[in-house]
This record gives C-alpha cells, sequence and structure tokens, in this order.
C-alpha cells in the first residue's frame, strides 16, 4: 500500500491530511496525502511500503494532445519503411476521415496514453490496471510477477502487457496486436509486428512522465520514441460512452 490511501474519509493517527476535494500539493479526490520523510522535498513523488514509486491515482493527459493529433509532435523524424509513409500520407491527405477511433473503436497502446481522456492507475505488487475513460471505456493488465509474454495472445486491441521496474522507472513491455489502430489522429500505421516499449516515471507529486517507444519493423526501419508528461486529475472519472450520439461519422463519409 502507498502513501496515499484511496477515498478515505477519517483523519488518520499518524497525522496525515484528509481533503475530500483536491490537495494542493498533489493528492487525488478523497487521498490521504502524508507529509513526506524530513530527508525528502515536500514535492516528492510518494513511494509504496516495498520502495517503488507509487503510481497510483487519477491522471489527466490533456497537456500531450498534440502527440495524439501527431505522435510525431515536436519534430521527431520518423523512419518509415515506404509502404508506411504512402498510406500516411494518404491519411493526412483525407484530414483522418478513416481514423478508427472516430467510429467508437479502442484507440490501442501507445495512442490510449495520449487521448485526451482521464485515466486511473491501480497499482498492486503484482498487477498494474489502468482504467481509461476514453477509448470506449477500455482497460489495460499489466503484469507484474515475471512472467513471459502470453503466447496465445495475438490480434488483440491493447495487447498483451508484462511490467517490471528499472529503478524509479516503470518498464513495461507490450506486443500480440492486431493491426486495425492506428498510432494518432495523423494516421501513422502499424502492423500485427509492434512492439510498444513504455516507461512510465514519476518525478514529482504532480508529474508522471511516459516515454513510448514504436518498434515495428515491417512499418518502420528502426524504433523511434516520443515521450509525453501527465498531470494529477482534480476530480473524478465519469462515464463516457462513445457511440451515443456520435455524430462525428456522419460528416466523415
Amino acid at each position: 500500500m502507498g502513501c496515499w490511501l484511496v477515498e478515505a474519509q477519517t483523519q488518520p493517527a499518524n497525522g496525515a491530511k484528509s481533503d475530500p476535494i483536491y490537495n494542493p500539493n498533489g493528492a487525488f479526490v478523497g487521498d490521504i496525502h502524508p507529509a513526506p520523510p524530513p530527508n525528502l522535498p515536500a514535492n516528492a513523488a510518494p513511494r509504496n511500503a516495498d520502495g517503488t514509486p507509487d503510481l497510483s491515482g487519477n491522471w489527466n493527459p490533456v497537456s500531450a494532445i498534440r502527440f495524439n493529433l501527431n505522435l510525431a509532435a515536436g519534430g521527431i523524424q520518423v523512419p518509415f519503411q515506404p509502404w508506411a509513409e504512402k498510406l500516411y500520407n494518404e491519411r493526412v491527405a483525407r484530414h483522418g476521415k478513416d481514423d478508427p477511433e472516430a467510429f467508437c473503436l479502442p484507440p490501442g497502446v501507445p495512442r490510449l496514453d495520449t487521448t485526451p481522456y482521464p485515466f486511473r492507475i491501480i497499482q498492486m505488487p503484482k498487477l498494474i490496471a489502468i482504467l481509461y475513460e476514453g477509448g470506449t471505456h477500455t482497460w489495460r493488465q499489466i503484469f507484474m510477477d515475471g512472467r513471459p509474454h502470453d503466447k496465445n495472445v495475438e490480434e488483440t486491441w491493447n495487447g498483451d502487457s508484462i511490467g517490471k521496474w528499472d529503478g524509479d522507472t516503470l518498464v513495461v513491455d507490450t506486443v500480440g496486436f492486431n493491426d486495425k489502430t492506428w498510432l494518432d489522429a495523423a494516421g501513422h500505421p502499424h502492423t500485427n509486428a509492434l512492439h510498444v516499449i513504455e516507461r512510465f516515471h514519476r518525478t514529482d507529486v504532480s508529474h508522471l512522465d511516459i516515454e513510448m517507444t514504436i518498434d515495428d519493423p515491417m512499418s518502420y526501419t528502426k524504433p523511434w520514441t516520443a515521450k509525453i508528461t501527465v498531470l494529477p486529475l482534480k476530480g473524478e472519472l465519469l462515464e463516457y460512452i462513445c457511440n451515443e450520439n456520435n455524430k462525428d461519422t456522419e460528416h466523415l463519409r
């Protein structure tokens, strides 16, 4: 159990302060945020009892919107295979009209990290789950128990994810995708050979960096990487039903 206890409603015996609305130091709604140890700065990232960084809570990726529009934002040079560059240019010319996410299909990985809807990380020693408000209310399981990839997982939207700690960074390795998603709204393609490596690093109480490496030798001549920073959400995840009253399809056809 980490330093923040979700939805606690009473004053703890150790003097921690409970704020049911929002703690300006970065705690989420209903969390308890005890004072950090005296040898750490006030805004230090919280840690679990086993010493690993506590990534749990509600996170807001709104600052990552430009990477959702184009994962290569900021001048990243994408090492296309010729067919992939041709398809990408065709999608750009059509202004994303064929984007599967516009038709309420799952965004896939790593686009779930950049889709401008909040998500909740639920962290346990042997399993980390991520619940997404957007992206058809989908979820991911990241297995932390040392298992290898499940060879039976293939042609899936979110892939098979296994994680491990590299110092204070959570490294998530995901394979087993289908080829039905786009990496972003611009239309960067991928095949079912896609291999995604995400590195989650909480730099302090209020910032979570996510580095996403795309490794798909059928689409790109070498791996390439984008990086975003997400912030604590001042609230809870809400119900969002993509299919309900979806008017986009009328304009995209």
